[in-house]
């Protein structure tokens, strides 16, 4: 599963900056007009509220887990999306626990 988690992490960060770079480059780097985007109607918005909740339950099952390097998640969630930082979480924990003496 490890190289599972591996593959999603670079897809989870491929393809949402696939649609951001379109959004950008049709409509101009505007973190206002991108917000907007993200709650232009009801189906985006719930996609947005989602995905805004998902994030910070990850973000809480990563305190309560006392998470190594907790707060490189968090970025890359920031920063790229929940799904290139759960995988990548996963795998990373899948590489340690694979390390763990037996």
């Amino acid at each position: 599963m490890k190289n599972v988690y591996l593959v999603l992490a670079v897809l989870g960060a491929v393809v949402p900056y696939a649609f951001f770079l379109e959004f950008f480059n049709s409509y101009g780097f505007s973190l206002g007009g991108f917000v907007l985007a993200l709650f232009a109607n009801g189906a985006a918005g719930g996609f947005t509220a989602d995905l805004l909740i998902s994030s910070l339950v990850f973000w809480i099952f990563l305190w309560t887990r006392n998470a190594a390097h907790m707060w490189a998640y968090v970025v890359i969630n920031l920063t790229i999306g929940l799904s290139c930082a759960l995988p990548a979480y996963l795998y990373m924990a899948a590489r340690e626990e694979e390390a763990a003496p037996a």
